[in-house]
């Protein structure tokens, strides 16, 4: 290496890596505060969605803006089912109906999933071909609609690859997520969807 080169690599930093992912939407009206909130701050999330929840109103819409905005999509079942209680064939009816509308909106084919409850049966991964995606950070948002709570649970617990959960049907939580993003930002934290972790 030329000293030039060595240099270069010498203050090359590596941000830490985090990724916030939502779970249960998306939502009419929380969906899009969020959506807006993420684009200001340039900042790619994650969202596991609930198929019959895609097929309300206009929240395709919402969906297409997702997909255009650079954020991953994920599947999050049909009716929000604890796949373990169901029947095989009904879980994989939950999952495959879910992909279909997504897909049919995004034109994206559907690679990541995050059970309900985080129950999982690890058959169905090689059965649908769909890779299940859990949470190192929860700081029960659902619980809660004070934000500061939300806020500090994240942000005491957050280090390097955390996948933080939370939900984007709650205004609290919407808010909070934004909050928490500004706050590790500042901390040096990058933003990434979480296939860039779960590849990396």
């Amino acid at each position: 290496l030329a000293a030039g080169e060595s240099e270069q690599i010498v203050w090359q930093r590596d941000e830490k890596k985090v990724a916030i992912t939502f779970d249960d939407g998306p939502d009419a009206k929380t969906t899009e505060l969020l959506l807006d909130g993420l684009k200001a701050r340039k900042v790619r999330a994650t969202f596991f969605v609930v198929g019959e929840n895609v097929e309300k109103g206009e929240n395709a819409q919402i969906l297409r803006e997702m997909s255009a905005d650079g954020h991953l999509i994920g599947n999050h079942t049909y009716h929000h089912v604890e796949i373990t209680r169901v029947s095989d064939e009904k879980a994989k009816e939950e999952i495959l109906l879910t992909n279909e509308a997504i897909t049919e909106i995004t034109g994206n084919e559907v690679s990541y999933m995050r059970p309900p409850f985080g129950a999982w049966q690890k058959k169905l991964e090689w059965e649908l071909d769909v890779m299940p995606v859990m949470w190192t950070i929860d700081p029960l948002d659902w619980t809660t609609n004070n934000e500061d709570e939300i806020v500090n649970k994240v942000v005491t617990q957050a280090k390097e690859n955390d996948i933080i959960l939370l939900h984007d049907c709650y205004e609290s939580s919407v808010n909070a997520a934004l909050r928490i993003i500004d706050i590790l930002q500042k901390e040096g934290y990058e933003f990434v969807t979480v296939d860039e972790l779960i590849m990396n």
